[in-house]
């Protein structure tokens, strides 16, 4: 289990919903250097974990699910520190982004720039009512550099993410949800607990299936439509002869929940 900083829980039967806990809350959980190899150290467990087979990011500031890259750390750094650290910060958040399972972000206040993109590397963003969501990286003198110019675009179209990291601008849940931003919002101080639950219904269903549902949506996007079926067509086969899919056809048949072996 990774210790301090980040923190790995599991729940229910199996232990088969990871929750990766962000722990820093004396900063906000702002990203060091420290906190990010943390992050990377415990997203490559959960990686590495053939019983995973969801993950809910949330964390234990009531206020703040992330507010960002530590910029009192950056502040002392010479230009070589941050060549150097960036690897690192890379690492972790293409650490969340590469999760083979689905993966929920529980957002209840803040999550503001590199926050923003650990929500954004997730596959659901679950905010709060009271959340507010933005890339202010150019106000301080940077892009969004965890993946955000990216993954925004993805979600959101151009226009909107330009005038989102244009302006700097801060988004209550409700206009992020809107705008596609985020998914779903809720009352405020159940992010953690929807997310949870939905994270329970995604581990009831074919591991197999999952991973490599996940595996041709992400391989297909950004290609063209016949590439993306061809990718399509591989993870088909890759969960069409497999031991889930004889059990989920034999469960379904019987009237009676699945028992998936996972492979």
């Amino acid at each position: 289990m990774t210790a301090d900083l980040v923190r790995i829980e599991r729940h229910g039967e199996g232990g088969h919903v990871a929750e990766l806990v962000l722990d820093r809350p004396e900063a906000m959980n702002a990203v060091s250097t420290a906190m990010a190899q943390a992050l990377s150290r415990a997203t490559t467990e959960l990686a590495q974990d053939p019983t995973v087979r969801a993950v809910v990011v949330s964390s234990t500031h009531p206020r703040a699910f992330c507010v960002g890259a530590d910029l009192k750390e950056r502040n002392s750094f010479t230009d070589d520190d941050l060549r150097a650290q960036r690897p690192v910060a890379q690492a972790a958040y293409r650490g969340v982004l590469d999760l083979p399972v689905p993966a929920i972000a529980a957002v209840d206040g803040f999550a503001l720039g590199g926050g923003f993109e650990i929500a954004l590397s997730c596959d659901v963003v679950v905010c709060g009512e009271d959340a507010v969501v933005g890339l202010p990286e150019v106000s301080v003198g940077v892009i969004p550099g965890g993946g955000g110019t990216q993954l925004l675009t993805r979600r959101v179209g151009w226009s909107r993410a330009a005038q989102m990291i244009f302006t700097a601008q801060r988004y209550a849940a409700a206009d992020a949800c809107r705008l596609g931003a985020v998914d779903e919002v809720v009352e405020a101080g159940t992010a953690r607990a929807r997310a949870l639950e939905l994270a329970a219904t995604i581990a009831s269903h074919s591991p197999v299936g999952m991973r490599n549902a996940k595996a041709a949506m992400r391989q297909g996007f950004d290609t063209d439509l016949d590439a993306g079926l061809r990718i399509e067509d591989r993870m088909w086969a890759a969960t069409a002869f497999s031991g889930d899919r004889a059990e989920g056809v034999a469960a379904f048949n019987e009237k009676r929940r699945p028992d998936w072996p996972g492979r």
